[in-house]
């Protein structure tokens, strides 16, 4: 991306000083990539080294698609800066853009909702600062995409978001350290890769790291309504100069004092921050929606950003694609609504989608992925779907995946199941099921493949 005044995002001379590597040509790239299928103009590629794949194998595709750089480990003809490793030197660039950006940083994690209050939170910043503002894009959030995504922040930078996972205890904390946020977000704590945790206070604590690499000064917003609310607070206390809690809970600094589902599908929200007062509507519907905006207007008031703005854009905010998007298909007579929560899953945004599906006019039906990484307790956290599933009026359960087995169980006689292998097959008896005026809620954890079905009804992407 070129900076204002026509700034290229890093020329050669500026790539080997920050990863200690040595230039064969002095050339300049405007962004950064390390899969060479998303490689595009003038982009830098890192040939990073894998267990089953070396990025060098593709260093032909990325400058026969416009590569205007290369970091190397090996010998190449092409423009590059050549270092002893790939991966460090990944590292290695993305503390360079974080090191040279004079702006604020603001990090995001939680078990669900993260991305959604990522993006949010990028659109109301945006709305007062257009062109100013850097984030994360996809889900890039791990070892390789957290420092990819600071690696392509421009220089000029008024304001970055950077989303941050974990799977394991003291992954965030390195990340942290690496991103520096002035303020950090933890949206909420649920069961989510609990194969790798004893129990969901560990799940806090494994979250609560992100408060570890606050910059001297930093906020830390935490969900007040959340059981680990005090557990959160104590992880931030020693490296937080301001903790702020957000909630529906009035006691929570910033809390919703109304939210009303609109005919639109949206909520009208009136916020309170100390003293003053916002009102806006949310363009999308649910209660956990609520609660991202109530995060995202705590972290935009921290950045001392423009709220009435906010609330703005929080009202044009469309749906992500996976991740609340709605769109109509056809269907047997006309046409069906879809809501497609297809990206990812877990028992609290299970049924967080469920109690939105509820609110929805006509049949309902459901195609729930199986949920993974939930270790022992996977059975009962699957079973313990089955009275949300009644709740939101489902008419039929079409269950994806050997998972979903007791769900299966827990349901008959309550609900019409359908149980299938995999997305395909689900696609084929959902095109069966479904006539006009229904509902669909899609949703399971991104390795199910649901977001295919999502495409094959015409939205979403693969």
């Amino acid at each position: 991306m070129t900076g204002a005044g026509g700034t290229r995002l890093w020329t050669a001379a500026e790539i080997a000083a920050a990863v200690s590597g040595i230039a064969s040509a002095d050339f300049a790239v405007d962004g950064v990539a390390f899969d060479s299928r998303e490689v595009s103009t003038d982009d830098l590629f890192i040939a990073l080294i894998g267990e089953s794949t070396d990025g060098h194998r593709f260093l032909p595709q990325a400058f026969g698609q416009g590569a205007g750089g290369a970091i190397v480990a090996q010998e190449t003809p092409h423009p590059h800066v050549r270092v002893a490793d790939t991966f460090a030197a990944l590292n290695d660039l993305g503390r360079a853009a974080r090191a040279r950006m004079a702006g604020t940083v603001i990090g995001v994690t939680g078990s669900v909702g993260k991305t959604s209050a990522k993006e949010a939170l990028f659109a109301a910043l945006d709305r007062s600062m257009p062109g100013e503002v850097h984030r994360s894009v996809k889900s890039y959030n791990n070892h390789t995409g957290v420092p990819l995504s600071l690696a392509r922040m421009p220089r000029e930078t008024r304001v970055g978001v950077f989303e941050m996972g974990m799977n394991h205890a003291g992954e965030l904390a390195q990340l942290t350290r690496l991103v520096r946020p002035h303020i950090a977000i933890i949206t909420a704590i649920a069961p989510a890769h609990t194969a790798f945790f004893a129990d969901e206070s560990a799940i806090a604590d494994a979250k609560g790291e992100i408060f570890q690499g606050l910059e001297p000064g930093g906020t830390a917003i935490v969900p007040y309504d959340s059981p680990h609310r005090d557990r959160l607070i104590a992880a931030a206390r020693p490296h937080a100069a301001r903790i702020v809690t957000f909630g529906l809970d009035k006691a929570a600094d910033v809390h919703a004092t109304e939210a009303m589902r609109l005919p639109t599908g949206g909520t009208f929200v009136s916020a309170r921050l100390g003293q003053r007062e916002l009102s806006f509507t949310l363009s999308q519907p649910g209660m956990h929606w609520v609660s991202n905006a109530l995060a995202v207007l705590a972290a935009v008031d921290a950045a001392g950003a423009d709220l009435g703005l906010a609330g703005l854009a929080l009202g044009e905010m469309g749906g992500l694609a996976g991740r609340g998007a709605r769109f109509m298909a056809p269907a047997a007579g006309g046409e069906m609504l879809v809501i497609d929560e297809s990206y990812n899953a877990n028992p609290a945004s299970m049924r967080a989608t469920l109690a939105v599906l509820a609110q929805e006019p006509g049949r309902h039906l459901a195609v729930l992925g199986e949920m993974r990484e939930l270790g022992d307790d996977s059975a009962d956290y699957h079973a313990g779907l089955a009275d949300p599933v009644v709740a939101a009026r489902v008419e039929t359960a079409l269950l994806v995946g050997e998972a979903m087995t007791p769900l299966a169980k827990a349901l008959e006689g309550r609900v019409d199941v359908v149980h299938v292998a995999d997305a395909a097959t689900a696609l084929g008896r959902l095109r069966d099921l479904a006539r006009a005026g229904d509902a669909v809620l899609v949703k399971g954890s991104n390795g199910v493949g649901l977001s295919r079905l999502v495409a094959g009804l015409g939205g979403g992407t693969t």
